[in-house]
């Protein structure tokens, strides 16, 4: 019976031991792209949460601005002192804020030229009451036009999160869009009732069109906040926001009210007017601090996540890159292991000493012939006779 001699072990070849090594090196790629392309979206968003930050304080700086302008043309439009104190402080303030971030926002240029209207508004032009409400109004477009500059420069208008998107257009547009307009309303109509007979039509008709443009951004305030209530996940902005909101929707409906010409007379009371405009100013500078908090909380909430996400980024590639890693160490050891014993086993083929190795099943090459009884014996037991075991 023949039995096959085994057959050689085959060496692995180059490629076969550096195919593991390349497919580790396969699948770190992709994943760096994964990892760096998930960093640099989350180093972006937190980057515009940041920037929205800046937006915030800015407008914070811009609402006290705009409710002492407010004040300060009613109180020239109606002929009362015009208490510079409030304004000018809110102005240094703002001055303040604009050269600590106005560069980043682009909005230093902007601010100039607002600062410098409300410095004109010292002139003596402010004493006379048409002209005090022209060149305050003047001024409070420009001070909005800075509104929607900062809102666009620090992102806030892109902002991704329904609830703190709605809020930032409530704070940054629709409210201040609408204390401005309800203070002219309220001097409009103060104008109106000392002009002569014959303005006074026009003047109606101006104020309808001033009472549309102070009703529609109230309303739109109204909308926004009750969107961001409704899809924000923050238990606490209800609370906090509702109430305030409540107040100022009755305020503004009041207005709504009186700001119509009257059935019997057919002319707008100013004094009811004018109450109804400061009650809703009242409510505004209440519900306008509320809304600034909580947009800037939100934006603290997201930054905080986002820098969550971002260590939880790193930990993730340095857990996948340590076991790739050591995956590649062993793939490598093995590779040692593998060339060392083959070493070893070449080394004991071609040594002298090792005798060949040979199957214990095959014949021996040349047969041994057969010797005759008697023949040539063994050397050792040449000296005995045949008898001697006898002896």
């Amino acid at each position: 019976m023949t039995v096959p001699a085994p057959r050689a072990r085959r060496r692995p070849s180059t490629l076969g031991r550096l195919l593991p090594l390349l497919l580790i090196g396969a699948l770190l790629a992709p994943l760096g792209l994964l990892v760096t392309s998930n960093w640099r979206q989350i180093t972006a968003d937190r980057d515009l949460a940041a920037r929205e930050r800046l937006g915030v304080q800015y407008l914070t700086a811009l609402a006290a601005v705009t409710d002492a302008l407010v004040e300060a043309q009613s109180n020239a439009v109606n002929g009362r002192p015009v208490a510079r104190e409030a304004l000018n402080r809110a102005v240094e303030n703002a001055a303040a804020v604009d050269a600590r971030i106005g560069g980043e926002l682009l909005s230093q240029e902007r601010w100039a030229g607002v600062r410098a209207k409300l410095e004109a508004l010292r002139g003596p032009s402010a004493a006379d009451p048409e002209a005090a409400y022209t060149a305050y109004s003047e001024a409070s477009d420009l001070l909005l036009a800075l509104h929607r500059k900062v809102r666009e420069s620090s992102g806030l208008v892109r902002d991704p999160e329904a609830d703190s998107f709605f809020l930032q257009d409530s704070v940054g547009q629709e409210l201040p869009e609408a204390v401005v307009a309800a203070g002219r309303v309220a001097d409009l109509g103060a104008l109106v009732a000392r002009r002569p007979a014959a303005d006074q039509p026009r003047g109606l008709m101006e104020l309808t069109g001033l009472r549309v443009s102070a009703l529609t951004p109230a309303a739109d305030l109204v909308d926004n906040l009750r969107s961001a209530v409704d899809g924000s996940e923050s238990t606490d902005l209800g609370a906090n926001v509702l109430t305030p909101l409540d107040t100022y929707q009755r305020s503004v409906e009041a207005l709504a009210a009186y700001s119509l010409p009257g059935k019997d007379t057919g002319v707008v009371n100013p004094g009811q007017l004018s109450a109804a405009a400061l009650n809703s100013h009242r409510s505004a500078r209440q519900l306008q601090p509320v809304i600034l908090n909580e947009l800037d909380g939100l934006l603290v909430e997201r930054i905080d996540r986002l820098n969550r996400d971002r260590w939880l980024t790193v930990g993730a590639a340095l857990a996948a890159g340590l076991l790739l890693s050591w995956l590649a160490a062993l793939l490598v050891a093995a590779g040692h292991r593998a060339r060392r014993r083959a070493a070893l086993a070449a080394t004991h083929a071609e040594g002298p000493d090792t005798p060949p190795h040979r199957d214990p099943w095959q014949p021996a090459d040349e047969p041994r012939a057969l010797q005759p009884a008697g023949s040539a014996r063994d050397p050792e037991t040449a000296q005995w006779g045949a008898f001697d075991a006898a002896r």
